[in-house]
This record gives structure tokens, sequence and C-alpha cells, in this order.
């Protein structure tokens, strides 16, 4: 573990495996870096340098008074970037509120040292739901979770996660013990750390900053994510960036980091190595109507 400052004096915890070109995963909400390890061990094993990090307020960062907004945080991606000298080649990975810090940076850092970028249940471009963003998540949810976490912040997030894994009263896609660990992690986080960013996730607009996302961009998104919705999100970003290619995880959930840890692995170091990335459900459903006409033989 190595802790790095930032140009507010504020320590981020960084953690890096393996050596090559570099990756810098940034984690989502309520989690930490530690979320990232086993894409980590994955890509290191493939040859790259895989980094990750502590957003500030969450995991053993510094619990900062200030900087929960997304210029802030795209400059603490920056700063990280230079302290790992990750500066040149860089193909950066967010995952759901992780994809704002991409975004930020592009437009802000004008994406220095980047060449592709992978968006993983993305918030990007807007969650919000206006006038003239109707596929949104309305404010009520956020005002929900709000007054959740305010009233009792360690009860809110048994039943979060369950959404956020997908866990339902037939479906159980991660273990008991993950859902204990996802719960630990967000204890670790500062409760105002936690308020302050679900606020920046759900309310800063990154349409602005989505013609600067010209490097060739993977999107990632189950079609079943309740956290973050795709129709508005995930499908948004393949539909205004020229460079994006969407890659649909049917009937997965917002965790696809552990409901679907090999299959991600393997697309993101399918798309770093420039290859194409096979279309499974596609052949599945191919698979599926083939065994259909056998039977009807």
């Amino acid at each position: 573990m190595t802790m790095i400052q930032t140009r507010d004096g504020t320590n981020l915890r960084v953690k890096t495996l393996g050596r090559g070109r570099p990756v810098v995963l940034i984690h989502g909400w309520p989690l930490s870096a530690d979320s990232w390890d086993p894409v980590m061990i994955a890509l290191a094993e493939s040859g790259y340098r895989a980094i990750a990090y502590d957003r500030r307020g969450f995991g053993r960062s510094d619990h900062a008074a200030t900087g929960y907004d997304y210029d802030t945080f795209a400059d603490d991606l920056a700063d990280v970037m230079a302290a790992t000298d990750a500066t040149d080649d860089v193909a950066l990975v967010g995952f759901s509120m992780g994809g704002g810090e991409i975004a930020r940076y592009m437009s802000r850092h004008g994406g220095k040292g980047v060449s592709q970028a992978v968006l993983v249940s993305s918030v990007v471009p807007f969650m919000l739901r206006t006038e003239d963003n109707p596929k949104g998540v309305p404010a009520k949810v956020f005002e929900d979770m709000t007054e959740g976490m305010k009233n009792d912040f360690r009860k809110f997030f048994p039943t979060f996660f369950k959404q956020f894994y997908g866990v339902g009263l037939l479906s159980h896609p991660v273990s008991d013990e993950e859902l204990h660990w996802a719960w630990g992690q967000a204890m670790q986080a500062s409760q105002y750390a936690t308020l302050q960013s679900a606020a920046a996730f759900a309310y800063t607009d990154f349409r602005p900053d989505l013609p600067h996302l010209t490097v060739p961009t993977l999107v990632i998104h189950g079609t079943a994510d309740a956290t973050v919705p795709m129709e508005g999100t995930g499908r948004e970003v393949a539909r205004l960036v020229p460079t994006a290619d969407l890659v649909e995880y049917e009937g997965e959930p917002h965790g696809v980091f552990a409901t679907q840890t090999e299959r991600l692995s393997s697309d993101i170091i399918t798309f770093l190595s420039g290859g194409q990335i096979e279309a499974r459900q596609g052949m599945l459903d191919a698979m599926t109507a083939d065994t259909l006409a056998v039977g009807q033989l």
C-alpha cells in the first residue's frame, strides 16, 4: 500500500499490481479500491500494471473535509496518475460513479495520457431526471436515499446492497459474505463523504464532458441494473459518443464486478488488446433458437 498526496494535501491510498501498460481503475460508491482486486489480478497476469486507489473519504484514504465534487475528483485522478507514472498510453476504467471521474478528467485535463476508456455500470452522462433528460432517475429516489442515510447510516446499506447485487427472493448472485464485505467497505467511509459523493453523482451533468471522450471507449452495463438504470446512462453514452461501443450484460445487476467477475475481466482485457468482444447473449439466443428448432423436429 502506498499513500500519495494530492494538490490540496489530501492523502490517498494507492495500490498497484503487475508491470506493463498502466490501467487505472476507479471504484464505485460507497466501496473502495479493494473491489477491483480480482480484475487487478487478471490484468497483472495479462501483462498490465493495474493501479487502483481509494477515493477521498473512502477506504483508507483521508476523510477530507472538502473536495467531494467532480472537478476535485478529476484532479485527484490526475495526481494519482502523475504519482504512479501513469502518463502515457493509459487506460482508465471507471465503475459506477467512477465513470464520472473519467468524463471530467477528459474535459478538465484534456485527456492527457489516456488512450482508452472503459465505463462499467457508469453514472455518465446524467443520472437526474429533468425536462431535457426524461430517461433519468426521479429526484425523489435520491432524496429518499439521503434521508435513509441520515436517519440510520448503518441500517441503510444492507438493503441498498441487495439491489446493487441483484439479490431477490429467488436470485442470489453473490454470497452472504460478499454482502457483508460490501457493508464493511461502506462503513470505512465517512458519513459526510458518502452523502456528499452521492449528491455529486446524482446531480452532476456530464453531457458537456462527453465531446471530450474521443478515445476508444468500451461501455459495459447490465440490463437489469436497478441502481444505475442503463437506458439513461450506458445506452445514452453509446448514442452520444462516436468512439463508444456498448456491451450489454443481459439480466445482470449493477455490481457486475462481483456477479460477472471473469467475464468483466476478460472483456476489459480483450478491449485493451484491441480484440473483438464476444457477443455472448446473441450467441446464447441463437443456441436457444437452434435447440427449440431441434426439439420441434
